[in-house]
């Protein structure tokens, strides 16, 4: 991979998901990847190319909203919350970071929830998970497009940002900066303010 560390992933919960999805595609000049969820007891996923409204008339409800432009990919997730709240980052590693990282919460106690070939969650007991992943085809193809778009920076808001950005830097093994942790090429910064549990959205850098 030629890297350490590298956050490349962020999924959102609101309850504004067509909007939040408009800015991303119309602002951001994101593509969608796809749309995921239910029509009766069944699940579905489309494609681009089937409008909400059609959607709405065959009674699609929607699980996950699936974005992507370079080596970004974005999840939105319908919730409770107008300003989109942070479930978990996704972050991607070298094969020695990997199993370091889930020594390492493991040793800490934390809660991991391994898909064997697919993703791994880890708790940080602050809110809000990380999913790590080791080298994959998938994501070494997003890296081959991070000269078109990368995270520069999260700015999330949060009630503790010391304790947020500690749990986060804990896990991976990272010094944070007050408030703040970098990861590879990117930061992650919280502010003061905001809720207990998840922490909000409040800004983005896509370089």
């Amino acid at each position: 991979m030629g890297r350490r560390v590298h956050l490349f992933h962020y999924h959102l919960v609101t309850r504004k998901v067509r909007l939040v999805e408009a800015r991303y595609l119309g602002r951001l000049g994101f593509d969608l990847i796809a749309r995921y969820g239910w029509i009766g007891e069944g699940t579905h996923w489309f494609e681009p190319g089937k409008s909400w409204e059609e959607l709405d008339a065959i009674g699609f409800r929607l699980r996950l909203v699936e974005l992507g432009r370079g080596a970004v990919n974005v999840v939105l997730q319908p919730g409770h919350w107008e300003v989109p709240r942070v479930d978990h980052l996704g972050v991607a590693l070298d094969e020695d970071g990997y199993d370091e990282v889930l020594e390492r919460a493991s040793d800490l106690g934390l809660k991991i929830q391994d898909h064997p070939g697919k993703r791994t969650f880890i708790s940080t007991d602050a809110g809000y998970r990380l999913e790590v992943h080791p080298p994959r085809d998938w994501i070494e193809a997003a890296f081959d497009s991070e000269n078109e778009l990368r995270v520069a920076e999260l700015r999330l808001r949060s009630d503790d940002p010391a304790g947020k950005a500690a749990a986060l830097a804990r896990v991976l093994g990272l010094e944070p900066d007050g408030p703040a942790v970098t990861i590879g090429e990117s930061l992650v910064s919280f502010e003061d303010g905001g809720p207990e549990g998840r922490p909000e959205l409040v800004g983005e850098a896509l370089a």
